[in-house]
């Protein structure tokens, strides 16, 4: 054979022609691209769907943890109604009614355990509930 070429073969090739030493500059272009996309892809949608949680951290505890939980079972079960029950108990904000609620109950509890005060005897108006505790008064 001889190293002239066929003059029906065309002079430039394009860059995505791999060349003669089996190199594919453009395959292995493509696929660095592919990859990242896919971990870029991947991101966002994490990021997306960790967006009611994310919302609803500021808040209370329990609406947190009712979100957060919202969140796990759309993600197993692939139901998206989940995920938008979730989301909009984050949007909403719920008011604090364990707050008040623990306070009357302290107060109830303190009403229930105190006792009247002792009375003290006419003749020593100065005398203290420790003192008449010492001196053995029945």
């Amino acid at each position: 054979m001889n190293g002239q070429m066929h003059p029906a073969a065309p002079h430039h090739l394009p860059f995505f022609v791999p060349g003669p030493d089996g190199t594919d500059t453009l395959m292995l272009v493509m696929g660095i691209f592919l990859v990242a996309t896919i971990l870029w892809v991947g991101t966002l949608y994490w990021k997306l769907h960790s967006l009611p949680e994310r919302m609803a951290h500021k808040s209370q505890k329990l609406q947190f943890e009712l979100v957060a939980v919202l969140g796990l079972i759309s993600l197993f079960t692939h139901m998206h109604i989940f995920w938008i029950a979730g989301l909009l108990l984050a949007m909403i904000d719920l008011p604090d009614f364990s707050t008040p609620l623990r306070s009357i109950a302290g107060s109830v509890e303190r009403i229930a355990d105190a006792t009247p005060p002792r009375r003290a005897p006419a003749s020593e108006p100065d005398a203290s509930p420790s003192a008449e505790e010492g001196q053995g008064h029945a």
